[in-house]
């Protein structure tokens, strides 16, 4: 590339980085500068990790919600979205309309709507009674279910968009060759198919896992108060306990741990691919 082309480049982006640096950088360096200085300097902030085992066990909340969530979402968002690639244009066109409407909603409305669904006086409890499957109402909201519920709601279209975005790039004959080869359709698909379509679901996994760990509104109304996550407990710290450095801490430490993620999936997989950066 021509180094006058260059520079125009660098002028180009160059607001976008000053953004950048203002708003997101700078803020960032002063919570982690926070979370080595409040309420005195040192590490005594990120000892509480090793201490308090409160911290343990929001942390074990928060890593088994997001995983369940992770796994439950990316298995459903697989099936949607290769049901999408077989259906016809109008078909699709329809599906997709309702992939994206869930983002149109907000996550508010969402989960007041599942509150309203899943408490003891809700649809699917009256129902389930009216039927004469139950006796008593099941506990289905202020629990792990309910957030992982509502967070897998919340969740889908963050699967279904680059699995299908994948699927759509994978050649419709070379599932029918590895047919015409003898293969059955579940042989075909678990050979061919799947193997192909593992990029989109590797990024889905990631996209949803890391949105996972830092989603507040969902857990914290569906939670109830009794399903605490790591996000949520920042919240407490900085708005009622006034423990900035310990939520500095937690923020930086959930932050670590996102990075964290990407390291280890990037030992075995190329995120620039996955991604489709190359």
């Amino acid at each position: 590339m021509h180094a006058s082309l260059r520079r125009v480049y660098w002028w180009l982006i160059a607001p976008a980085v000053l953004l950048m640096l203002v708003f997101y950088i700078y803020p960032l360096i002063q919570v982690l500068w926070i979370s080595v200085t409040d309420p005195v300097p040192g590490f005594g902030n990120y000892s509480e990790l090793i201490d308090r085992s409160l911290i343990h066990r929001i942390w074990m909340t928060t890593v088994r919600v997001c995983v369940i969530t992770t796994a439950i979402t990316v298995v459903c968002g697989y099936i949607v979205a290769y049901a999408m690639a077989q259906v016809g244009e109008r078909q699709r066109t329809w599906m997709m309309f309702c992939v994206l409407l869930t983002f149109w909603l907000s996550v508010l409305i969402r989960a007041f709507a599942w509150v309203m669904l899943l408490r003891t006086q809700g649809l699917i409890n009256t129902g389930l009674q009216e039927l004469g499957i139950i006796d008593q109402p099941l506990q289905l909201v202020r629990n792990e279910f309910g957030v992982i519920v509502g967070m897998v709601h919340f969740m889908l279209p963050l699967a279904v968009l680059p699995i299908y975005s994948n699927m759509t790039g994978i050649q419709d004959r070379l599932v029918s060759a590895a047919r015409g080869l003898g293969a059955s359709p579940w042989v075909a698909f678990k050979d061919v198919y799947l193997p192909l379509s593992k990029p989109g679901l590797i990024s889905a996994t990631i996209l949803v896992f890391v949105f996972s760990l830092g989603f507040f509104i969902t857990p914290a109304l569906l939670g109830g108060g009794k399903v605490v996550m790591i996000s949520e407990y920042i919240q407490v710290s900085f708005e009622e306990t006034l423990r900035w450095g310990q939520a500095t801490m937690l923020a930086s430490t959930l932050l670590f741990s996102v990075f964290l993620s990407l390291a280890l999936v990037a030992r075995f997989v190329d995120l620039k691919k996955v991604f489709g950066a190359r």
